[in-house]
């Protein structure tokens, strides 16, 4: 059985996974899913991006976790590219599930297509803290639109503020790019958040992977969270096996 890591994307938390990790469990695998830093009641709103990697390093290494299924959702699939390249020894597959992947020497905003960072630059300029909020309007019509509205504002409740550096520092993805590390890249069939599409526009990005595709969409963890685990365990299978 497989030892799952899972890695939330920006304005989640580990919580995120709660109904994923369940289904994992019950087919026998150990799943976990740790809160990057930056994220959560009382967070340092100045955390970057480097943080968040050091953060999830330590997770894993402090619980010497090995031939670990790191799984990156949306802003988790940047995180879970460097901490490959700081633990490759403990990293036995990397999942990207409709995940932000930089170019190298890029940031998260910088790979956003225009529409997207015109929202970022008003909601920076809108910012007090350090950090932004997502709107209901932009939660609702653009990352869980299948959703019943119930669902999507419970959802939309377990939010929380994004750390503007998280979005705006500059990945040098220069090592992981040198790394044989097996991926596979998971996005939802039904999924809008990426005008033009996830593959090929990030999937590009991630060097040699498998692509697999599930129907739902952005957010299958609160729409349809066995479903989401279900595809997370035939994306970790080894597919050199029959």
């Amino acid at each position: 059985m497989g030892t799952y890591v899972l890695v939330h994307g920006g304005f989640h938390d580990g919580n995120t996974w709660e109904r994923v990790i369940a289904r994992l469990e019950q087919h026998g695998h150990t799943a976990l899913a740790p809160t990057l830093a930056g994220r959560g009641k009382g967070a340092d709103p100045t955390v970057g991006l480097g943080q968040c990697t050091q953060s999830l390093a330590d997770y894993i290494v402090d619980r010497d976790l090995t031939d670990v299924i790191l799984v990156g959702h949306s802003l988790g699939g940047a995180v879970i590219c460097k901490v490959a390249e700081a633990i490759p020894e403990r990293i036995g597959r990397l999942v990207f599930y409709a995940a932000v992947v930089p170019h190298d020497g890029e940031s998260i905003y910088d790979g956003y297509p225009p529409i997207y960072r015109l929202a970022l630059n008003q909601w920076f300029a809108e910012s007090f803290d350090g950090t932004i909020t997502l709107p209901f309007e932009v939660w609702r019509n653009g990352f869980i639109p299948e959703a019943d509205l119930e669902v999507a504002q419970w959802a939309y409740q377990q939010l929380w503020p994004e750390p503007c550096r998280t979005v705006l520092d500059r990945v040098d993805l220069t090592k992981f790019h040198t790394l044989r590390t097996p991926r596979t890249f998971l996005v939802g069939t039904d999924d809008c958040t990426m005008p033009g599409g996830w593959h090929p526009q990030m999937t590009s990005r991630v060097g040699p992977f498998r692509l697999l595709e599930t129907p739902g969409g952005h957010e299958l963890m609160f729409t349809n969270p066995d479903l989401l685990a279900d595809k997370l365990i035939e994306a970790a299978r080894d597919e050199s096996l029959p």
